[in-house]
């Protein structure tokens, strides 16, 4: 038997590989509980997974009105060219399968919480005693920027093929412009890794001219050693980093973004808002009274919602601190999906449940970094926290790398889709 213990270490440690057992023995059932998950995202998804795969006993329908997920998580490589989107794209298939999970190819448009009844866009009424959701992230609305025609890219897909189009047809000698949202936003698609990469696709097709990158934070977020030594040696030439640079509009007819220190003209440009938590997670009333709330606070035990009970909210849209990235979607849905399991069961939830995050950021075409950091619950604060002596990045990008990062993400894909 796959001890409850060794799975928690696995997901401390990173590792992905946790298939194949059950948490806790398998209890008869009067009735099948039922689990619905909005969204088929890697928390989505792997929530799904793991709950049939640990307890086959549970109903599980996942409600995702897209027939494949395309993935952040690589997604600045189909930018350069570098990949197609068909190696970022992950089907749902294996998972009714080989797992039993229903899938509701629809969009989820109402919740009544007090029923417990999902209502989608094509009528159907969906009954749950448990439910999940993942929605991914939600964007403020920048003045004058039409996503139509300026990508943010930060949901991969057609986007991602646009934003490419924009890179394209820089001329030489441009100007490239792109913004970094305030922290906290959804990571990967990292941000800073997107900057180097515009910089060396210019590079390579000797196109130089400059990417100008607006910070709306003071400085580098994420592996800060990595990136301004990137921006201060690699792309000294091409990168022109601002940090506390905020988009106030865009202005694309007359291709000018104009920010708090004035208006920049550009050849190409990323804008990517400030992000909150998904529609359909404000809608359910999930975020509570506060007004300037934009993350869904939950419980990081099982992440239910603090404010409505028996929904729980993982991966991009919950408010406990912690990455909003892919592997980290992932390490929740595991936590959430003991959790349900035990509460099925009539247990209480893991009392000391950990998660872990890590990622890969290329640097150039041939190079890439990495960053991993391991979170524990703190019974003091009820926060997750950052496990001491945990986080680690890469001392400099390498070939070795960036070989590593394409292992690393397809154990993920993986362990969230097959």
């Amino acid at each position: 038997m796959f001890s409850h213990n060794r799975r928690k270490l696995l997901q401390a440690s990173g590792a992905l590989a946790a298939a194949g057992s059950v948490p806790l023995l398998a209890r008869a059932q009067v009735a099948a509980p039922r689990v619905v998950v909005i969204g088929g995202g890697f928390a989505g998804a792997t929530l799904a997974k793991y709950v049939r795969m640990w307890n086959p006993k549970i109903q599980v329908t996942l409600i995702e009105p897209n027939p494949s997920h395309v993935s952040c998580i690589l997604s600045n490589l189909v930018m350069t060219g570098a990949l197609g989107m068909n190696a970022i794209t992950l089907r749902y298939d294996t998972l009714r399968s080989k797992y039993g999970v229903s899938l509701v190819a629809d969009r989820a448009v109402g919740i009544d919480a007090v029923n417990r009844i999902v209502t989608t866009q094509n009528g159907s009424r969906i009954p749950y005693d448990k439910l999940v959701l993942a929605p991914g992230i939600d964007f403020d609305a920048v003045p004058g920027l039409d996503t139509a025609v300026l990508p943010h890219a930060w949901q991969a897909g057609p986007q991602t093929l646009a934003l490419k189009g924009q890179l394209d047809a820089v001329p030489a000698g441009g100007t490239f412009v792109m913004s970094i949202p305030p922290a906290p936003y959804r990571c990967p698609p990292g941000p800073y890794e997107r900057a180097c990469l515009l910089a060396d696709s210019l590079l390579r097709r000797r196109r130089a001219g400059r990417v100008i990158v607006l910070d709306a934070n003071n400085d580098v977020v994420a592996e800060p050693h990595t990136f301004h030594t990137a921006f201060r040696t690699t792309y000294a030439s091409v990168i022109e980093y601002r940090p506390n640079s905020v988009v106030s509009s865009v202005d694309w007819a007359n291709k000018t973004i104009h920010t708090n220190w004035g208006p920049i003209r550009a050849d190409g440009a990323n804008i990517i808002p400030p992000q909150k938590a998904g529609k359909l997670v404000v809608a359910a009333g999930l975020l509570g009274t506060n007004p300037a709330t934009r993350w869904a606070p939950v419980n990081p035990l099982s992440y239910e919602s603090t404010v409505v009970p028996h929904i729980h909210v993982i991966g991009d849209s919950q408010g406990t601190g912690q990455p909003k990235s892919g592997h980290m979607a992932n390490s929740q849905a595991k936590v959430c999906a003991d959790a349900l399991i035990r509460y099925f069961a009539g247990e209480a939830p893991d009392p000391a449940p950990m998660t872990s995050s890590a990622c890969y950021s290329p640097i150039t075409s041939k190079t890439a970094s990495w960053l991993t950091v391991v979170f524990g619950y703190d019974a003091a604060t009820g926060l997750m926290k950052p496990v001491p002596n945990t986080l680690a990045e890469a001392p400099a990008p390498s070939g070795d790398h960036y070989e590593d990062m394409f292992g690393w993400a397809n154990n993920l894909f993986a362990d969230s889709f097959s």
